[in-house]
């Protein structure tokens, strides 16, 4: 018996396929790493299987109706009363069944393969990156490492990424649709997703979870860069970013729209919300009247700061909660 958070990767099909006739982008089609690849197999069969279902079915359907058309010849036809056929009831009883065990059987191997390290890539060591969500917003810890990013994460191209998902409060739903399936984060629950990037660039992950009127617009990126550029990237960050302070980051967590920050530490020396016993942040006082648009900040980051030092004003005007603002000045992305 697989765990019903097993089935969350496999959830990203009814998004795709809803809303792919108003987007010509159908990212999931173009998958750039073998997570996603193997959902894309996967979606690929079903497709085709049930394209063939379809033809069966309205060639049935037309063959009968043709068949059984009213005519000059049978206008006064009356059918005999009978008790039925068996052997049809069986027939249309059983078809199901089968299509069933025919989608099922790949679906139930797929998802067991993405709970692992992807084929090809098991003796590669993963580095590991916390995720936690927060409304309306991203925040990447990396332990190893000792640094936190806000609405975008960085990842060396050709290696395995051990996302562990939790939530500081309301649960969303991490997707990035060209790199794998999503999955949910729970506040004071941990989820796991492996991720792995072949090609190098930038793509855009969301949530595709409704919790509030700015889950939206909760995108972020992922940049898939070299080793070398990704170690480098690491020691910039350690020089240059500014210190985040317990109480910047709980304000952090309230329900704003952000742009893109990076510290030079994490949170997870005070708060890890994947713990039972840890404290839920959810503000319902400053969901009243809430109107932030939700928009993703083009602005540079905030990881090289004048002399060293976090900008506290800048930071306060986007922590900013009065229940009408547009967003603010963001140091973001």
């Amino acid at each position: 018996m697989f765990k019903k958070n097993h089935l969350a990767p496999l959830l990203a099909l009814l998004p795709v396929l809803l809303l792919s006739g108003c987007d010509s982008n159908m990212v999931v089609f173009e998958p750039k790493g073998p997570v996603a690849r193997e959902i894309l197999g996967l979606i690929n069969w079903s497709l085709v299987f049930m394209l063939l279902i379809v033809v069966v079915v309205f060639g049935l359907f037309g063959y009968i109706v043709w068949k059984y058309r009213a005519r000059p010849d049978n206008k006064d036809y009356e059918p005999p009363e009978e008790h039925g056929s068996t052997k049809l009831e069986i027939i249309w009883t059983a078809i199901p069944i089968l299509i069933v065990i025919a989608l099922t059987i790949p679906t139930v191997n797929t998802i067991y393969k993405l709970e692992k390290v992807p084929e090809g890539y098991e003796n590669k060591k993963p580095i590991t990156i916390n995720v936690t969500s927060a409304d309306w917003k991203w925040i990447f810890s990396y332990p190893e490492q000792g640094i936190e990013t806000v609405n975008y994460v960085n990842i060396p191209v050709g290696t395995p990424v051990k996302f562990k998902l939790t939530s500081a409060g309301t649960m969303q739903s991490f997707w990035v649709p060209a790199l794998g399936g999503q999955k949910y984060t729970m506040n004071k629950m941990e989820t796991q997703l492996y991720l792995v990037a072949d090609h190098p660039g930038e793509y855009l992950g969301k949530n595709t979870n409704f919790n509030g009127k700015g889950y939206a617009d909760m995108e972020f990126t992922v940049e898939s860069k070299s080793q070398q550029a990704f170690d480098k990237w690491v020691k910039d960050v350690k020089k240059t970013a500014p210190k985040l302070t317990e109480k910047k980051y709980i304000d952090l967590l309230k329900p704003t729209h952000l742009g893109r920050l990076t510290f030079s530490n994490n949170h997870l020396a005070w708060v890890n919300h994947g713990d039972m016993n840890s404290k839920t942040y959810t503000f319902p006082e400053l969901y009243r009247n809430h109107d932030y648009p939700g928009q993703i900040f083009k602005q540079p980051d905030n990881q090289k700061n004048k002399a060293g030092k976090t900008d506290d004003k800048s930071m306060d005007m986007n922590m900013k909660m009065d229940g009408h603002s547009n967003g603010g000045e963001h140091n973001g992305h």
